[in-house]
C-alpha cells in the first residue's frame, strides 16, 4: 500500500533577503538574451560595471550564436604535416609557423590521420629510430555548425586544444583551436609577435635582418630601406607593405613563404585572419656577405 502521508520533499532554501525579493518583484529579470544585454548596457551607464567587463559579458552571451565554422581557419590556410616528409622538413615547418599542434595527413591533405604535438618532435630527434606514427594523437572532429559554447565545454572536458572542422558532406572545412574560441570572449590574445603600436613597426635584428609589421605604411618601408617599392602593375595603389606583397604573390601569403621585391626578401613570419602580421626582411646580398 502507498503511504497515505508521503514525506514532503525538502524545499530548496531561498537565501534571498526580503529587500532582494521585493526588488526582483518590482524589477523582474530579463526574459531574453537581448534584454540581458540591454541590462548590461544600463549597468555600464550607471557605472556598476566597466566597459571592458560589459563587452566580455556580452560576448559570452552571444557565444551560443557563433559556430565553429564562423571562427575556423579554412582548409586552404591550414598548416599540415605530411607523414612522409623528412625530419628536417618537419622541423622547419614547426619553427617557421610557431604552432604547438599540427594535423598530419597521408597522401591527400583531406586524409588527416592524427595530430602531432611540436614538443613530441624532440623525442624523434633524440631517438631517430622512433616511428612518427607512434607520436600521433587522435584527431577530434566537429561539424561546422558546432556552437562555440559547446565546443569550449568539450575542449575543457577532453583537454584537446584543436579540432578538425567537417562540412555537411564530411569533407575537411578547416580547423579550430581553443584560442579561437577564447578570442571570441576576451578579444585577440597577444603572442610573442604582437608588439604595441607605440613601439614601432620596423625592428632591426641581430642577424642584420629586420622584422616588419604587415600593416606598415609603404612609404615608411621605402624610407627605411631606401628603395622604390612598386608592384608589377604600377597603376595599382597600396597603402601597406602587406597589401603590396600579397598582390605580388597572387594569393594570401602563408607562414614560411617568401617573395623578393626590389632587392628585398620578404619572408612571412606570422599571419592572422588571412593577413600578414610580420615579415622578416633582408637583403640577399647582405646575407651572402655575412
Amino acid at each position: 500500500m502507498s503511504d497515505p502521508h508521503p514525506a514532503r520533499l525538502p524545499e530548496r532554501e531561498d537565501k534571498r533577503t526580503f529587500l532582494q525579493k521585493v526588488a526582483e518583484f518590482i524589477h523582474p529579470g530579463p526574459d531574453s538574451a537581448e534584454e540581458l544585454i540591454d541590462t548590461l548596457a544600463e549597468a555600464e551607464d550607471n557605472d556598476v560595471i566597466g566597459a571592458e567587463t560589459r563587452v566580455m559579458l556580452e560576448r559570452v552571451i552571444r557565444l551560443s550564436d557563433r559556430t565553429a565554422g564562423d571562427v575556423m581557419v579554412a582548409a586552404p590556410r591550414m598548416d599540415l604535416v605530411n607523414i612522409d616528409a623528412p625530419f628536417d622538413e618537419l622541423l622547419n615547418l614547426v619553427i617557421g609557423t610557431a604552432h604547438s599542434r599540427f594535423p598530419v595527413y597521408q597522401g591527400e591533405r583531406e586524409n588527416i590521420i592524427g595530430i602531432l604535438m611540436a614538443k613530441d618532435l624532440l623525442k624523434l630527434q633524440r631517438a631517430p629510430e622512433l616511428n612518427i606514427r607512434a607520436l600521433l594523437r587522435p584527431a577530434v572532429y566537429v561539424p561546422e555548425s558546432k556552437g562555440l559554447n559547446d565546443l569550449l565545454r568539450e575542449f575543457r572536458g577532453n583537454r584537446n586544444h584543436l579540432a578538425i572542422v567537417i562540412d555537411e558532406f564530411g569533407r575537411v572545412a578547416g580547423l579550430v583551436t581553443i584560442e579561437d574560441v577564447l578570442e571570441e570572449i576576451v578579444g585577440e590574445i597577444e603572442d610573442e609577435f604582437d608588439i604595441a603600436e607605440d613601439e614601432g613597426d620596423i625592428f632591426g635584428l641581430a642577424d642584420r635582418t629586420y622584422r616588419v609589421s604587415g600593416d606598415t605604411p609603404l612609404e615608411r618601408v621605402r624610407e627605411a630601406f631606401n628603395v622604390e617599392l612598386h608592384g608589377s602593375d604600377r597603376e595599382e595603389h597600396f597603402d601597406t607593405i602587406g597589401g603590396l606583397i600579397a598582390h605580388e604573390m597572387g594569393h594570401v601569403p602563408r607562414r614560411g613563404e617568401s617573395h623578393t621585391l626590389e632587392g628585398l626578401q620578404f619572408v612571412v613570419l606570422h599571419t592572422k585572419g588571412g593577413a600578414v602580421r610580420w615579415f622578416k626582411v633582408s637583403r640577399p646580398e647582405a646575407s651572402e656577405d655575412a
